[in-house]
């Protein structure tokens, strides 16, 4: 889902403006990381010492191996050519209620959006998957997407996703969404584009730009109930906080300060989980070669999808689109999401 009503420009097609010529590279990129969004452009005022505080503050996150079992797929063979792939998990582990609902123990992931930022690192295009969309869980046979986690952990959802898409995963961040507070707070709030205006827990949400502290944006990515959309609509407003938290993130206010960017991570990283080859050095090398991305290069998609149903067994799922997800996994697999963007947009 988009933030614009029509077709939007290409991310460097602005009127009155020369186009920006594209810059190869070898390497893509991770800028539209949530859970580390903060570490991306972080390259250009790195010191030892500064370097070494990082560090510190990011060593403080849980790695996961993303070795794959015989029971949990095998990782598709991408081309070298293909861009890369970071899979963006949110855990909610203080909504016991909703894994209740589900019928599954252990952690769920009620957010997943798949990151695909291509060779050229001229943009990065966020897609966002149901997490109810009822699709093959290697091992386990059909059900709901959020499943996997609770089946297998990181490693058997980031295999779901490589079998569903046909796109091999390179990097998955997992964030638990009480680190979403502390991240907004360390901020100083961020200015979110509220889709829908709704009531919860004594906060009122008002359709229009709202400023939100951690507080209220921890509560803005959960909601779903109040909702006329429900999961769909939460996964817009996740969107836009997405959006919100990466503007403030990559503002000269941030950047330009040494001590509130070791305090970003260090707010963020008790929360996180990265695969292990997600380390500090990995990331400055990645910020280096997408200094110059900003958040207006950043476009927001929902995965095709059916309808919602009921199983034979009384789960209510969300149905494939598998015509649709033949044009999103060509347009993966050849690293042409800009078109696949440009035909999309809402």
């Amino acid at each position: 889902m988009n933030d614009t009503t029509g077709p939007r420009p290409a991310p460097h097609d602005h009127p009155g403006q020369p186009r920006r010529p594209r810059r190869p590279r070898r390497r893509t990129a991770l800028l539209a990381l949530l859970v580390i969004a903060c570490l991306v452009a972080v390259g250009g005022v790195l010191t030892g010492r500064y370097l070494g505080s990082l560090e510190e503050a990011y060593e403080k996150r849980s790695v996961v191996s993303l070795d794959r079992g015989a029971s949990d797929g095998e990782r598709p063979q991408g081309e070298d050519d293909g861009g890369q792939n970071i899979l963006l998990l949110g855990s909610d582990q203080r909504a016991p209620q909703d894994a209740a609902d589900q019928g599954v123990t252990g952690q769920r992931s009620d957010t997943m959006m798949l990151v695909h930022v291509p060779q050229d690192g001229s943009a990065a295009y966020i897609v966002s998957f149901p997490r109810d969309l009822q699709v093959d869980i290697p091992g386990h046979g059909e059900d709901r997407l959020n499943a996997a986690l609770a089946y297998g952990g990181v490693p058997l959802a980031v295999s779901t996703v490589e079998d569903y898409t046909q796109a091999p995963i390179d990097h998955v961040a997992l964030i638990d969404f009480e680190g979403i507070q502390g991240l907004v707070d360390t901020l100083g709030g961020v200015d979110v584009q509220v889709p829908e205006s709704f009531e919860r827990d004594g906060m009122q949400f008002t359709e229009g730009s709202q400023h939100l502290d951690g507080q209220e944006a921890l509560t803005f990515a959960r909601e779903r109930k109040h909702l006329d959309g429900g999961d769909f609509a939460r996964n817009e407003n996740q969107q836009q906080l997405l959006k919100a938290i990466t503007s403030e993130l990559i503002s000269g206010n941030t950047l330009s300060s040494p001590g509130k960017m070791r305090d970003t991570i260090a707010a963020l990283s008790p929360y996180l989980t990265t695969d292990e080859g997600l380390d500090l050095t990995e990331i400055v090398r990645l910020g280096l070669d997408n200094r110059n991305l900003r958040s207006s290069d950043l476009q927001f998609l929902a995965a095709p999808h059916g309808d919602p149903y009921t199983t034979s067994g009384g789960a209510s799922v969300v149905a494939s689109d598998e015509d649709g997800m033949d044009s999103l996994r060509t347009a993966l697999a050849e690293d042409s999401m800009d078109d696949y963007a440009a035909e999309h947009a809402d």
